[in-house]
Parts: C-alpha cells; structure tokens; sequence
C-alpha cells in the first residue's frame, strides 16, 4: 500500500509540513533571543538555539526551540540571515559551546598514557591531559577534536597549519 502524499504547497517531500523560514533573530531588552517567522504574527522569544552537526557543518542545520523545547524552525544556512540577525545567533552560539581551537602546542608530554598539552588557542591559553588515541576524533586527514579527562573538546582545525614544533607534538596521533 503506498502512502498518502500531502500534496499541500507548505510540505516538504515526504509530505511532512515545512518549518517556517527564520526572518530575523535579536535580543529584546530582557537579553532573550527572540525570533521572528515568515508568516508569523507574533515572533518567538525566549528562543535556545542548538546545532545538529556542531563539528561536521557548524554554519548549517541550527535548531530554532521555544524555551519548553519545541522546535519551531530550523536554519538549513547561517547565509539566509542578515548581518545583524547572523551577528546575534553567532554570538550565542560561541558564548553557548566552549569550544576552542588550537592554535600552537606549547608544552607537550607523554607519561605513563597519558598525554599533557599546554596550549594556545583562539580562547586563551589552556592545559589538559587526554588519554591517547581513543580521545582524538580524526574529522579529516588533517583536522581533529580532541576530549581530555575531564570531557572537554578542543578542535585541531588544521594539523598543517600549526609550527613545525607543533605538529611534532601530535603528528603521532594522525
């Protein structure tokens, strides 16, 4: 038996209706996100954002959700927004994730399994001890997250980009 297809303009393909399209997203004088639909009457406020593919496609399929948890839209690009609206989900969404980016190894040693960094990244200098291969997730030959003991995930956005010394100190993970 085949299934009934929805034939209604406002559908997407498997006759699922469409989330409306993000027109604009801003803070009102409390500082809550507030959103605003095509189509709709009143915009959303009290919005949470969050990302389907934070390392795979961090600039695409963003969760728009009301403040109990319903998704109400969801961003398939950060290019359909304006300026100003792309500005304040950024802005959200870098406060949200603590998620740095190594830039340089500064310190680097192994002892007894378990690997100490001392590193400069796009937040600031920070240190942390990771277990080894099994907390390093290749994203590509050369681009890695890594989880240290206490869970926290700092991206290698590019393994040659890094000084000579650097990429020593990690080289044997990838």
């Amino acid at each position: 038996m085949d299934a009934k297809r929805d034939d209604n303009p406002a559908s997407g393909a498997l006759g699922y209706p469409m989330a409306p399209r993000v027109t604009r997203i801003e803070r009102n004088a409390a500082g809550q996100l507030v959103v605003h639909l095509a189509g709709g009457e009143r915009p959303v406020t009290d919005v949470k954002l969050t990302r389907y593919f934070p390392w795979s496609m961090p600039d695409a399929y963003i969760s728009v959700r009301t403040d109990q948890g319903r998704e109400v839209a969801v961003l398939t690009d950060l290019d359909e927004l304006d300026p100003d609206s792309r500005e304040t989900l950024e802005s959200e969404l870098h406060d949200r994730v603590f998620n740095p980016k190594l830039l340089r190894i500064l310190e680097c040693r192994h002892e007894f399994g378990i690997s100490y960094i001392r590193a400069e990244t796009d937040r600031g200098q920070v240190t942390f001890q990771f277990r080894g291969r099994h907390d390093i997730r290749l994203l590509s030959p050369t681009r890695a997250l890594i989880r240290d003991v206490d869970s926290n995930t700092y991206e290698l956005p590019d393994l040659n980009r890094l000084d000579p010394s650097s990429r020593r100190c990690l080289q044997r993970y990838f």
